[in-house]
């Protein structure tokens, strides 16, 4: 069951967004580790008076990376300057951003791996030195001028930390943190905290219900919670679990926080193919799906839980999946003979 709304943050997606958006360390579940570190490091550098060192954060998407970095300004009681990687395409969009900065700000740059390595190059004596090298004129006649930034701390996210160069890698002095997929009784902290923001009335059973489907992600979560509460409120229906799973199923989400796409992999590597092993490129011809989609976004997922293995002759769905699927190991072998 829901109730109406009485605030402003029902009005606009992007408002209700940033109000289930921790705002304080407090509301923060999870990543506890790296919680500890970004405290220490914060108050060693305000005992001294200095700015934090910068940061890199990595991880896959939707576990807060961007909710740390607003946490780290709000500690510094410092101006968060957001961007991303591709919105900064030529050495002058980086050169304005920096030159711009106020002293204390932080800079916060996702998907930094999306910088080229030209930009990454202007990056390294900012970040190092906090001086900017302005190259002017072209040929014999070019000098290079060097302009002082304030002080400033870059906090950059990223989801394929593989892609940043091993230069950019090593300038973020003040950290490099991993963060981890979340628990269920994690997720549905969360999700609690999500539901009395939402102005939302329900149970814990399921809360952990869709936490169990979230693929252990707030952001997954908390999508499922706004979906199901769709769903009770037009359809008028009480919140329970019950009309959870109704709405789950609707979503072709099942048990395991598989969507449909999932189970198609898995269904043509065993139905199609025996189980395998079989090539990335004739599970994407099988399904017409693009290659980097399945080995980017359906992949990890699958093999976090034990329902597909990579092997060097291709992917093979393994006993578990044949369970999850209700699928008989020797028929599904038998159509290959």
């Amino acid at each position: 069951m829901t109730k109406p709304a009485e605030n402003s943050i029902e009005k606009s997606p992007r408002s209700l967004d940033q109000a289930l958006r921790p705002v304080s360390w407090a509301e923060y579940v999870g990543q506890e580790g790296i919680k500890e570190n970004l405290r220490i490091l914060l108050t060693a550098a305000k005992g001294r008076n200095h700015q934090p060192e910068h940061v890199l954060l990595y991880g896959p998407p939707g576990l807060g990376k961007t909710t740390l970095a607003h946490l780290i300004a709000k500690e510094l009681g410092a101006n968060l300057r957001s961007t991303s990687g591709p919105a900064i395409e030529r050495v002058g969009d980086l050169a304005s951003i920096l030159t711009n900065l106020s002293p204390g700000d932080v800079l916060f740059i996702d998907e930094i791996h999306r910088l080229n390595r030209t930009i990454e190059e202007v990056l390294y004596p900012a970040m190092e030195a906090g001086v900017l090298d302005i190259v002017i004129g072209k040929g014999p006649a070019a000098r290079t001028v060097q302009l002082e930034l304030p002080p400033f701390t870059l906090i950059a996210a990223t989801t394929r930390i593989s892609m940043l160069s091993a230069p950019l890698r090593s300038r973020f002095s003040g950290g490099t943190f991993r963060l981890q997929y979340y628990t269920d009784q994690e997720i549905a902290e969360i999700l609690r905290r999500s539901a009395k923001i939402l102005n939302i009335i329900i149970d814990a059973d399921s809360l952990m219900e869709i936490s169990h489907r979230s693929r252990s992600t707030p952001r997954t979560a908390n999508y499922l919670l706004k979906r199901a509460r769709d769903f009770a409120s037009v359809n008028e229906e009480k919140l329970d679990i019950k009309t959870v799973k109704k709405a789950l199923a609707l979503l072709e989400i099942d048990e395991g926080g598989l969507n449909q796409t999932d189970r198609d992999i898995l269904t043509v590597i065993i139905e199609k193919f025996g189980g395998g092993p079989v090539g990335l490129k004739t599970i994407a011809a099988a399904l017409s799906e693009e290659e980097a989609t399945i080995e980017e976004v359906n992949e990890p997922y699958l093999m976090q839980n034990g329902l597909l293995e990579r092997t060097p002759r291709g992917r093979t769905a393994t006993k578990k999946a044949y369970e999850h699927l209700g699928a008989d190991t020797t028929t599904a072998q038998s159509k290959l003979l």
